[in-house]
């Protein structure tokens, strides 16, 4: 393999109406992995095509039933009350420059061309902090989006910096493909990954893409996470406490 494919799994007989491609791969806090995968499984989304690239990692992954599989990046697709919904989820982004964009490129030729007309990226917005209300910050290429999405919560205008890998790429290049590019960051601290925020999200998107989901798995998930981190900052807290009595010990001493 010399360059990144697409293998179709399914044929259309026809170009979609109101595409959207939703993606959601490994990034900050594995927020859109998370969402991305979550969705398609909980909507009952059809396999459509698998994505294998020379940029992923030259490794394969060893399956419990003894087999192995290529490193991939995968689309489903099913129908909403609006929209045609594809759903691109995989193992991992390209590892170099160079591959994000050809990887980007090939994916957004075969979205123009199956009839996607927006392109909506899920990342992660890293703080450095936990919060308890994770924020869903939002960028586009169309500012005629802004104003349906701050309805729904969405905070434009706040987040600074820039957006690295395909969250960032994908929805800024679909403009050149004549599409419509958004990208939702789920606020998060970064460093873990952030199931919480990966459900706003879900939440979010059910409203504005047409579709019912139940969140029961999604938030019972969150839970726990939230739970681990509360134990994790007690945990700090009271090292910190224990450091700084035993500092004023120390120097109250000398």
């Amino acid at each position: 393999m010399n360059k990144t494919m697409i293998i179709e799994k399914m044929k259309l007989k026809k170009k979609l109406k109101n595409g959207v491609l939703l993606v959601g791969l490994p990034g900050i806090g594995l927020i859109g992995q998370v969402a991305a995968k979550y969705i398609a499984k909980e909507i009952n989304a059809q396999p459509l095509a698998v994505l294998y690239s020379p940029y992923f990692p030259h490794q394969v992954l060893m399956t419990k039933k003894g087999t192995m599989r290529l490193i991939k990046n995968s689309f489903y697709i099913t129908k909403t009350k609006n929209f045609d919904l594809v759903i691109l989820f995989g193992d991992i982004q390209a590892i170099s420059s160079k591959g994000q964009y050809e990887i980007a490129g090939e994916i957004l030729e075969y979205a123009k061309k199956i009839g996607i007309k927006r392109v909506i990226s899920i990342g992660g917005y890293s703080t450095g902090t936990i919060t308890e209300n994770r924020r869903i910050f939002g960028v586009v290429t169309n500012p005629e989006r802004i104003k349906e999405l701050e309805k729904l919560g969405v905070v434009f205008g706040e987040a600074k910096g820039s957006i690295v890998g395909a969250a960032g790429l994908l929805p800024a290049l679909s403009k050149l493909y004549d599409m419509e590019g958004i990208c939702l960051l789920g606020e998060t601290h970064g460093g873990y990954v952030d199931t919480t925020a990966a459900k706003e999200i879900v939440q979010l998107l059910s409203k504005y893409l047409s579709f019912t989901i139940n969140l029961k798995q999604i938030e019972q998930r969150a839970k726990k996470t939230e739970k681990i981190l509360k134990e994790l900052e007690e945990e700090i807290r009271k090292s910190v406490e224990g450091e700084q009595k035993q500092g004023k010990n120390i120097s109250y001493i000398r």
